[in-house]
């Protein structure tokens, strides 16, 4: 299990975003101010954006990746708004071509001099923020296995596919921990799908990010999510270190108690492939 599979055109992979879309997303994040199914929302979004622009070349963006994102909350189902509403796996190339809408956002810069200026930047948007309903984490992770287990038979050699959870309560219909083992068991030539978790807090409690152990994770809840976690592979361990996070071989793709920072973090981490050509 290398998780070193170059990704190609040719041969390309997938990230499936499962976004909690629960009542109790609507609360503010780590004790703030912005709700929290906003900013998971805004995260997505931008990481979308950076995304394409990463794998855009002369000719366009190159559909180096797949991309589905899945709701989950009053329904299950695709998260997509506007042309790629009730689409699951995307290619890169149309995600980009095709955002619901683009917003001005108002955001603060440097001003050469010390200061901050306010300056307008254009947001592509594709997910809209939803706060409403139950946790049914076990119909999603169910959703992503067989979304994972087409896209390996189809992409046997593939670098493997990338599943990122983003949840802040339990799940309501069953426990998931066999639907996430059941992720985990598809592999390609590169080795197992990856499914990380990241549990998006209401308080100001300390953030617990991508830890080796179980141990300083405060209750069951927190341990089930960290036993569904994969591990890091190595380019992953490799660049958290960089980020200043201690990684060792036992580090997990999983945070607790995320707050914005963590959040932005966490999609980092989580979605570093290998090269790309």
């Amino acid at each position: 299990m290398s998780y070193t599979a170059e990704i190609s055109r040719a041969n390309p992979s997938c990230f499936v975003f499962l976004v909690d879309q629960s009542a109790s997303m609507d609360d503010p994040i780590g004790g703030g101010r912005e709700r929290k199914a906003a900013v998971v929302a805004d995260a997505i979004n931008r990481l979308l954006a950076e995304l394409s622009v990463k794998c855009a070349k002369e000719e366009g963006v190159r559909d180096y990746f797949h991309i589905a994102v899945i709701g989950y909350g009053h329904t299950v189902g695709s998260a997509f708004t506007g042309p790629l509403a009730g689409r699951e796996l995307v290619p890169l190339s149309q995600v980009a071509d095709q955002p619901a809408r683009v917003e001005s956002r108002v955001k603060k810069v440097p001003d050469g001099a010390g200061g901050l200026v306010e300056t307008t930047t254009r947001f592509p948007v594709w997910v809209d923020p939803v706060a409403h309903g139950a946790t049914p984490m076990r119909r999603a992770l169910s959703l992503a296995e067989s979304l994972v287990s087409d896209w390996v038979s189809r992409h046997p050699d593939c670098f493997p596919p990338i599943v990122l959870n983003l949840t802040d309560g339990n799940s309501t219909d069953g426990d998931p921990a066999s639907a996430a083992w059941a992720v985990q068991t598809h592999v390609s030539a590169d080795g197992a799908a990856l499914l990380f978790n990241l549990h998006v807090s209401a308080t100001n409690a300390v953030p617990v990010t991508f830890p080796d152990t179980d141990s300083a994770l405060p209750d069951a809840y927190a341990r089930s999510l960290f036993d569904m976690s994969s591990p890091l592979p190595p380019h992953m361990r490799f660049y958290a270190m960089q980020q200043g996070v201690p990684a060792s071989d036992a580090t997990r793709g999983f945070v607790y108690n995320a707050d914005i920072t963590s959040l932005v973090q966490f999609l980092d981490i989580g979605t570093r492939a290998t090269d790309l050509r």
